[in-house]
């Protein structure tokens, strides 16, 4: 079941970064259970924590064990460096890089626009663009601020897909979202907006914004990678699931089609 809530399909992704360790079989093993619950994409970052490595090889070697996520790593590299990946999953890459180059039809362009200096780039460019939001008025505002200027630069703001990225700790049990978090919004941290709550809380959030129209999805990074995702996985996205919210399996093969972006962004904005 494909469901739809407030403005158009809700997307979602998730981080599969480990704070200690870069280890590609848990890479497989996340994005195998992030593909479970017919997430959008994964993204992978090769500075996470004291661990380092080639998102770029690590994810390669994801894509012939999945079959339909999408794989975005976060790279300093041309967008060209994407294409063997791209061309490896058939369509299910993304490049998520600060540097502004436009990307043509394939792979998916990933951009952070928190900052506001990054907001032109992203509007001009990007295909999916993040935002670190600490309530849902700080999000619609990002939101409709990139879809402003995406209208400037003479593209439909409609190819947009502005998603929260917000960091998760859904802990070991089902709980009430503690002060600060859940329905209350997310609290503020050092690292960007952090929700701690239980699965169910976390739902309601997620359906909130979306129905209020203050982002497009959501990319949720796991505190703790195994446990967090599972229960994301199995929890939240498994009740959105239920209440018609989000799919339950994919429409497509490529990424762009999972974001329904199945023609290229027009970029044809004046230079």
């Amino acid at each position: 079941m494909t469901g739809s809530y407030g403005r158009g399909l809700l997307h979602l992704a998730a981080a599969v970064d480990q704070t200690d360790v870069f280890d590609t079989e848990r890479h497989v093993e996340l994005a195998r259970l992030a593909e479970s619950g017919a997430l959008d994409f994964v993204t992978l970052d090769g500075r996470s924590g004291q661990a380092q490595g080639d998102p770029i090889d690590a994810l390669s070697q994801v894509a012939p064990a999945t079959r339909r996520i999408g794989l975005v790593p976060l790279v300093t590299v041309p967008r060209a460096a994407v294409v063997p990946l791209d061309r490896a999953s058939r369509g299910r890459a993304g490049w998520w890089s600060e540097a502004p180059e436009p990307s043509p039809l394939h792979p998916v362009r990933v951009a952070d626009a928190t900052e506001g200096a990054a907001r032109r780039t992203a509007a001009r460019y990007a295909d999916v663009v993040l935002v670190r939001a600490a309530s849902s008025a700080q999000a619609a505002a990002a939101r409709d601020e990139l879809r402003h200027r995406a209208r400037e630069f003479g593209r439909n703001p409609d190819v947009l897909r502005v998603l929260v990225s917000l960091l998760v700790d859904l802990g070991d049990g089902e709980r009430a979202a503690e002060p600060g978090h859940g329905g209350g919004g997310p609290r503020q941290t050092a690292r960007g907006p952090r929700y701690r709550g239980g699965p169910v809380d976390l739902a309601e959030l997620i359906a909130g914004w979306h129905g209020q129209g203050a982002a497009d999805g959501f990319h949720l990074v796991p505190v703790e990678p195994r446990r967090d995702l599972e229960r994301l996985v199995n929890g939240t996205v498994a009740l959105l699931q239920h209440r018609g919210l989000f799919r339950t399996f994919y429409p497509g093969s490529t990424l762009r089609e999972h974001l329904g972006l199945s023609r290229a962004a027009d970029r044809s904005a004046t230079p």
